[in-house]
């Protein structure tokens, strides 16, 4: 977008939306890309490309990565730095700045999370039980691209609520990688990852800005998360909310007795209209690092994580598997289930505001795209179970999940519109 000079302006939330819901197109083409690869001739290919080693070996110091732990360990953590500055954005002036703002969002979100942990634990059996944070997630491009597709047959109010409620989703997927998925600590590292992060502060608090040291200290701060125990990708998220909220534009200063020329005072103005309506540091590091994100690392991670063996007797496993039918349940029936008895308790209750014009009917369908949990679901899939069996039978059961999801909200979402149109 373009102001009357002709300079580019970035509207943070119409350009994360935009880029999410396009990046979500290329997430489905990502993963059936990789499923095709997977169950093709190109198989064996596909496999040793994932395979490909990568190591860094400096004196008595070594690091060594296949492709697959360097997309999942190491890129994932840009993408995890961006789900930071969201958390960031919308806690500093976005849709959670305010308490009455964020209460019904986060009301529906523990709901969307409670609900689906609790079914999966009923239904899964005694070795897949810890898979529990599988059905907790949400992926917000995908989320966002089923209200894209159902246009003005949703409300817009509908957007921010489900971009509130992902965000906050966001952050207890977050917390569960932390706590429930990191293993044992090593001291050693974990006192050189709390350095690393004073480092960090430190340059904040003398206001450093140049860009260089801080990627220095947060990749000390990767290395040594990786090194502790702790989920590498947690370093991202804690980077991202140590961004400024402060706007990159600042006002000239100006002295006191110069407030006496028209001139000057014009020109105070016209610097604070520029700082008021000036992009924050977040808001320009999102724009800066979502097309990476949405365009490249999310859709590496979908092709290098979804490729799984599709057979019958593998269809016939995971019918027969607890594990399976627990992810199905706590996605397409838990979360939305979840987020609509929070958003009538919301109602009842009144303890909150619900999206302007939307009926309950609207909340369940945007209840059920929030079901939709590919990427953080299938990257706790790959942190909580070690067995490959079932990796693959939990992945398989988010994507097809993430489609019964999908399709289920955009047909409550058409419904509902027919409804609405015939009673008019």
């Amino acid at each position: 977008m373009r102001n009357s000079r002709g300079l580019s302006i970035i509207s943070p939330l119409s350009d994360f939306v935009r880029r999410e819901s396009f990046g979500g197109v290329l997430i489905i083409f990502s993963a059936a890309l990789g499923v095709f690869f997977a169950n093709s001739g190109l198989r064996d290919f596909y496999r040793s490309f994932l395979d490909v080693s990568f190591s860094i070996q400096i004196s008595t110091f070594a690091l060594s990565m296949d492709l697959s732990h360097v997309v999942n360990d190491g890129l994932m953590t840009i993408f995890f730095f961006l789900v930071g500055l969201e958390i960031k954005r919308e806690l500093a002036n976005g849709h959670l700045a305010s308490f009455r703002q964020a209460l019904p969002a986060g009301i529906a979100a523990l709901g969307g999370m409670a609900i689906p942990a609790l079914l999966f634990i009923l239904i899964a059996d005694s070795q897949s039980k810890s898979g529990w944070g599988v059905a907790v997630a949400t992926d917000i491009a995908l989320a966002l691209s089923i209200l894209t597709l159902v246009g003005n047959r949703a409300k817009q109010s509908l957007r921010p609520f489900l971009l509130g409620l992902a965000v906050i989703d966001d952050i207890g997927a977050i917390l569960i990688i932390a706590i429930v998925y990191s293993s044992g600590l090593s001291l050693y590292w974990a006192l050189f990852a709390i350095t690393s992060l004073l480092s960090v502060i430190v340059l904040k608090k003398f206001g450093i800005e140049n860009r260089f040291i801080y990627v220095l200290a947060g990749l000390a701060l990767w290395l040594s998360l990786y090194k502790t125990g702790i989920h590498p990708t947690i370093g991202g998220v804690i980077l991202g909310l140590l961004a400024p909220a402060s706007p990159l534009i600042q006002p000239q200063h100006v002295d006191q007795e110069e407030l006496t020329n028209l001139e000057t005072i014009d020109r105070v103005k016209e610097s604070q209209k520029i700082v008021k309506g000036s992009i924050s540091t977040v808001e320009w590091l999102e724009h800066s690092i979502h097309p990476w994100s949405s365009y490249l690392i999310v859709p590496l991670f979908a092709f290098t994580n979804s490729g799984i063996e599709i057979s019958r007797s593998s269809i016939q496993g995971a019918i027969n598997s607890s594990l399976f039918w627990a992810i199905i349940v706590g996605l397409v029936i838990g979360k939305p289930l979840g987020i609509f008895i929070s958003a009538f308790a919301i109602k009842k209750f009144d303890v909150g505001e619900l999206p302007a014009g939307a009926s309950l009917k609207d909340i369940l369908a945007t209840g059920m795209a929030a079901g939709i949990g590919f990427t953080v679901a299938i990257f706790i899939s790959k942190l909580a179970f070690q067995d490959v069996s079932q990796q693959e039978q939990a992945i398989f059961g988010v994507l097809c999940a993430s489609i019964i999801s999908g399709i289920l909200s955009l047909t409550l979402f058409n419904l509902n519109f027919q409804d609405k149109k015939s009673s008019v």
